[in-house]
This record gives structure tokens, sequence and C-alpha cells, in this order.
């Protein structure tokens, strides 16, 4: 092997290995532990998380720890303790639970809307109830939408080919500098290389909302959307600031977008007064306030800059 590739295979695997010395002290195991009336059998699911806060504030996923009547946690250094659930988000499939002895190391957090396709990002988890395992890859596409087991369409999903199995549900997703930039959702059984994350941006709003309140209220559009670039002759004739919008992949039959004249194609810029430049401007605006409030939304159809009044209904 030539001398310059072995550099860099060595300056690769060194990365990866600081990346998981660095960030494995905050990711943790969840066993959820479900109760005998649930008509499931006792040991219920374990899946993984990661600390946020140094109190012990910890990020997993909604449908690890949903339905539990008891919450154990399994550190890096293989103590266990309880946990509590502080709150969980069905529809972006994310939680919060606490831990009752709090000491674990918080993982430092990035932002989900600085990676780029082909970026090197670690999966840190449990699979299949092997502690602190950790999986290598890049990342294989962005914008990509994620069902949640609860039905709900989430957007902007980042999609990576490093290894996910069960159990690494909830754990960090991290870039080469060891920032988490998402939280490990989902992985397409037999299929290769082909899993799933929340982007930190968006895990981060809802995150905040669940320690504050417990759960998320939310008023909704009625469609399905993507972050897309827009086009700069576009944005300098209607006067736009923004260099992205919400395309419109999808309108519900019979949702608010529908009753307001939205279609598929078109580019949300704006929100009341309030600009958008993507999915998660959108997911921070439409709040549980906002539900039977009329609002105009902005759309740019074809050349056309378009003002429509709708009306967000609660979820």
């Amino acid at each position: 092997m030539p001398a310059v590739d072995a550099e860099l295979l060595d300056a690769y695997s060194r990365t990866v290995s600081s990346v998981a010395d660095r960030v494995g002290p905050s990711v943790l195991r969840i066993d959820a532990h479900p109760g005998r009336r649930q008509g499931r059998r006792p040991g219920g699911g374990s899946g993984s998380g990661f600390a946020i806060t140094p109190d012990g504030f910890v990020v997993t996923n909604s449908h690890v720890v949903r339905g539990a009547a008891r919450l154990e946690a399994t550190l890096s250094d293989g103590s266990r303790g309880a946990a509590t659930l502080v709150g969980d988000d069905p529809d972006t499939d994310l939680a919060v639970v606490r831990l009752t002895s709090p000491g674990i190391a918080a993982a430092e957090v990035g932002r989900s809307s600085a990676l780029r396709v082909g970026h090197i990002v670690v999966a840190i988890g449990n699979p299949y109830g092997f502690h602190c395992t950790v999986t290598a890859g890049v990342v294989s596409a962005l914008g990509r939408s994620l069902r949640t087991e609860s039905g709900h369409l989430v957007d902007d999903g980042i999609q990576t080919d490093a290894a996910l199995n069960p159990g690494n549900s909830g754990g960090p997703l991290v870039n080469a500098r060891g920032q988490v930039v998402g939280v490990n959702t989902a992985a397409i059984l037999g299929a290769q290389g082909l899993a799933f994350a929340i982007g930190i941006d968006t895990a981060i709003q809802v995150v905040s909302v669940l320690i504050r309140e417990g759960r998320v209220r939310r008023s909704v559009l009625g469609i399905s959307a993507q972050n897309v670039p827009l086009p700069r002759r576009l944005a300098r004739f209607h006067a736009i600031a923004g260099e992205s919008a919400v395309r419109v992949a999808s309108v519900e039959p019979g949702s608010p977008a529908a009753r307001a004249g939205l279609r598929e194609g078109d580019l949300i810029v704006a929100l009341g007064s309030h600009p958008v430049n993507g999915i998660d401007d959108l997911h921070r605006l439409l709040t549980g306030e906002r539900a039977g409030q009329v609002a105009s939304i902005v759309v740019l159809r074809g050349h056309e800059r378009r003002e429509l009044e709708i009306t967000p209904a609660a979820r």
C-alpha cells in the first residue's frame, strides 16, 4: 500500500477513535420495563440515549421509552441507575429522560444544518445490547422524510450508511469533530447501509420544550415538505433575503393547506411576518397557540409570489 494511502487511512482511524473517546462516555443504554397490565412480557426493550446536560438530561427516541412502567440506565462504565421520563413527542420520535443519579458527561451538540453529503459521521449505541458499539460511515443524503411509529412524517432527516441495528435507536450520530448532529432513529431491516437520524437542529427545539413543559403542543398545515435551495434570480426578483425555502411535496385532502389553496411544488418563504428558510422554521412557528388563528402564508408558485390565508389546525 502506498505511504500516502496508509497515512490517509491512519488519519481516518484516528478521527473515528477520537470521536468514540470523546462522545462514548455520554452514551448510555436505556432499558424500558413495561407493566404487566399492558400484556407484554417483563423485560421490555432497550435502546440508546446520550446526555446533553451535566445534570442528567438524556435524549432518546420516543419509541424506546413510551409506555414503560420503569426505566433503567446503564452508563458506559457499567454502572446502573433508575431514570424518569421527562416527556416524549411521538410525532418526532424524540423523548427526554433524566437520570436519578446524575454525573454523566454531556455530549457537545453541533448543527445538522452544517452537514453536507459525504461528511464522515459516527454512530454510537447499544445494538442488540452490545454496549457502546461504534460504527462509521458518511452522510448519504439530506432532507429525507421519515415516518415515525406514530405515523407522523418527520421531514429533513439524515440518511447515513453508518450501520444501525435494533438497540441503536436514540443514540447519537456524531460528526468528525465529536459534535452530535443527529439522533439515530431507524434502519431498514434487510437493507445494506440504509439508516436514518433526526437532525439535531430539530431535536434540540423539541427537547427544549419537553424539558420545560413535558410535552409538545403543535398546530399543523397538512403538508409533507422538504428543504430546497431558493433560486437566486427568483429571490432577488421578489426581494427575499433567504437562500432556501420549503417545497410542498404533497397536500393532505381536507387539510388547512388544501383549504388555503396550497399546491404541490409551492415554495413556502414566509408564515405570518416570519421568514421561512426551512422546515425547522415551520416547526418552530407552528406552535399550539397558532391553532385556529388565521395567518398569511407566502409562497412562490412558478415565478409568481402569492399570499394566501391559512388557519393551522390543532394536532
